[in-house]
């Protein structure tokens, strides 16, 4: 497995994409604080993380969590003595959900014979973001600003961006996937679009042309608007078959092909599209 290295986005803006699950954590550099975005998947991975943060600054840290997903927020134990920021639904959704989230997780590692992995999981505190808010919330880091942007419902219904507008960086969490298809597990199919669209049109990402998902490479603005469009597209053939009333799973996932989804992509899109319907 290859080690993780930052990489420098724009000036003061770092990236460090690690190679399990592909995923992404962000630092901003400010003068008098810095923010880290997400924080990996269990205790150890945490620390881990912060090391490698102190290599790069000794500010205080503030840190935020995309969303209520593991991988995105069990590192938070790492970070416990730092101002931990999330939308409020992501503070719901861990204490609805983080027991559940660890259980599959420790089970999936021992299915696949990582015994230390699954017991590292097993023994993460779940350290919830206690700095909540629902709307655009900035933050001051000394030197500049970074933004905390809430769009709708999406990847969850929880999503938060960043955007670091003197660096023209956005950080989308797991509203935007490169290198896979977007997950739908808890997502809002039928809404994603019309969030991402709000994002790319905020005055302060509007001018942005890196943007970091929350798995895979760097992308441009172009990504991000067909991903956009990609979704939209798939929006309105749901949309279209729901509104004969004789929808069903196979019905939906049907009307999605020929989108570049994946046929499990669509059937998790239509299952959560006939669940949100009731």
């Amino acid at each position: 497995m290859s080690e993780a290295t930052w990489r420098e986005v724009a000036p003061g803006v770092h990236v460090r994409r690690h190679e399990e699950l592909k995923l992404n954590c962000g630092l901003v550099v400010g003068e008098e604080r810095s923010l880290v975005i997400d924080t990996r998947s269990f205790h150890a991975q945490g620390d881990e993380l912060l090391d490698a943060v102190r290599q790069l600054t000794d500010t205080e840290l503030v840190v935020v969590n995309t969303h209520a997903h593991y991988d995105h927020c069990f590192g938070n134990a790492a970070f416990r003595d730092s101002q931990i920021y999330a939308h409020s639904g992501a503070a719901d959704g861990l204490r609805r959900t983080g027991e559940h989230q660890r259980q599959q997780v420790v089970d999936h590692l021992r299915a696949t014979d990582r015994e230390q992995l699954a017991e590292q999981v097993r023994e993460t505190e779940i350290v919830l973001p206690f700095y909540l808010v629902e709307e655009d919330t900035v933050l001051d880091l000394g030197g500049r600003t970074v933004e905390l942007q809430y769009a709708g419902r999406g990847h969850t219904d929880h999503d938060l961006a960043v955007a670091v507008p003197d660096a023209a960086v956005v950080f989308t969490g797991d509203l935007v996937e490169e290198g896979a298809d977007p997950a739908m597990e808890d997502a809002f199919p039928l809404e994603w679009a019309p969030t991402l669209r709000s994002l790319l049109g905020r005055d302060s990402s509007g001018a942005s042309d890196t943007w970091v998902p929350g798995h895979g490479q760097v992308v441009d603005r172009s990504f991000v608007e067909a991903q956009a469009e990609q979704l939209a597209s798939m929006a309105e053939r749901f949309s279209e078959v729901l509104g004969t009333g004789l929808a069903g799973v196979d019905s939906l996932a049907n009307a999605g092909r020929g989108l570049g989804l994946t046929e499990d992509t669509l059937r998790l899109a239509a299952v959560r599209a006939l669940e949100l319907r009731h």
